[in-house]
């Protein structure tokens, strides 16, 4: 087959993980091309580390122009247009031409103005190091992590926030009480009432008081987050997790659904209504069988990638089969103190998804701190 173009739009997980399987599978004859804002890939996952002082800020982080090196190109820019018809992008001013697109924008973080003044966004990178300068100087007192709303990536990542939090204020002999408000009924619902019961027993084994069905509403002045439902509490450390979009470039093409995220015409092959266009991670937007949403997480991010740079590169060779994404997933659950948890299971599983979680061990989290270093040295 001649010369191709694939366009990468994301440098995140599944931007990483698609490009690098495509360079793999593919002759140097054909482009691959990475767009991102940011000329560093962040490792969301080691935040979470990073907030409570367990890695530093450039052990989470890599320059995506050593991208590069592999053969793979690096356009470090603001998208500011996407035409899925024609499989266009613009960058910097200067649009880019592809035969494929794959679109791995991930989601906005729309950060609140009266939160970014009271607290520390813990989803970004300057908002983990800000709220461990922080808590590294707290003597005492509330701390709070707050949902501000739904979806949002990650959904272990707020229960486990508070988990370390509340570990390290322990281990430091620190006096002080952690709470946790979020706008769920109960904690990663999706992945079923065991693994429900599980995360919110090991929050509460732990004395975090845990306020589920609480939409934040806004802030008074004396810096008391307010709720829908009445209730109020003022923190003297808070960690928020902001409101998620699907990106705004994005939400002016027609790729937008109902859901307000991606919709995609095939949920095991990540394809959209426009051919030679696929969609994976936290941008799309997938109703699983039983009508909520797959959630927004790293791990299918991964395997979507996978799977859609697979088919992409057995179109181009003209050799293969075509492969799906099955819907598994598995995610750890950092408890503190040198264990976590691990669920996982099939979450496209009809009539609802079927996952079990394994107890807290240290083995989980060496595992978690392996497949770190897997990362860094499979992809950079």
């Amino acid at each position: 087959m001649k010369n191709k173009t694939i366009l990468v739009l994301g440098g995140g997980l599944g931007g990483v993980v698609a490009a690098t399987e495509l360079r793999e599978n593919l002759n140097d004859n054909h482009r691959i091309v990475m767009f991102d804002k940011q000329p560093q890939h962040l490792y969301a996952p080691s935040l979470l580390w990073l907030m409570v002082g367990k890695r530093k800020p450039q052990k989470v982080t890599r320059d995506l122009n050593r991208l590069q090196q592999k053969g793979i190109e690096f356009v470090n820019g603001e998208i500011t247009n996407i035409d899925p018809d024609r499989k266009m992008v613009t960058v910097n001013e200067t649009t880019y031409s592809g035969n494929y697109m794959i679109i791995s924008l991930g989601a906005e973080l729309t950060d609140s103005p009266s939160l970014k003044q009271t607290g520390h966004n813990f989803y970004t990178l300057e908002g983990a190091k800000s709220f461990w300068r922080a808590l590294s100087q707290f003597e005492g007192g509330k701390v709070v992590v707050l949902v501000s709303a739904k979806p949002f990536k990650c959904p272990a990542a707020p229960y486990e926030a508070a988990l370390l939090i509340n570990d390290y204020l322990q281990q430091n002999d620190i006096s002080a009480e952690v709470e946790l408000y979020t706008p769920e009924a109960d904690p990663m619902g999706v992945a079923g009432e065991e693994v429900s019961e599980n995360v919110q027993n090991l929050v509460e084994h732990k004395g975090i008081k845990y306020f589920p069905e609480h939409q934040w509403s806004g802030i008074s002045d004396k810096k008391t987050l307010r709720f829908d439902n009445g209730t109020e509490t003022t923190p003297d450390l808070l960690a928020y997790v902001p409101e998620h979009r699907c990106p705004q470039v994005i939400r002016e093409t027609n790729l937008v659904g109902e859901s307000g995220w991606i919709a995609l015409n095939d949920n095991e092959m990540m394809t959209t209504d426009y051919e030679g266009v696929y969609a994976i991670g936290d941008a799309t937007g997938v109703t699983l069988p039983a009508g909520k949403s797959l959630p927004k997480a790293g791990v299918f991010a991964h395997k979507q990638a996978e799977t859609v740079a697979h088919n992409i590169a057995t179109d181009i060779n003209e050799e293969g089969s075509l492969i799906k994404f099955s819907g598994e997933g598995q995610c750890f659950l950092e408890t503190g103190s040198g264990k976590a948890g691990f669920a996982s299971g099939n979450f496209y599983a009809d009539p609802e998804p079927d996952v079990t979680m394994k107890n807290p061990g240290m083995w989980w989290h060496w595992a978690k701190i392996w497949f770190e270093k897997y990362w860094w040295f499979k992809y950079f």
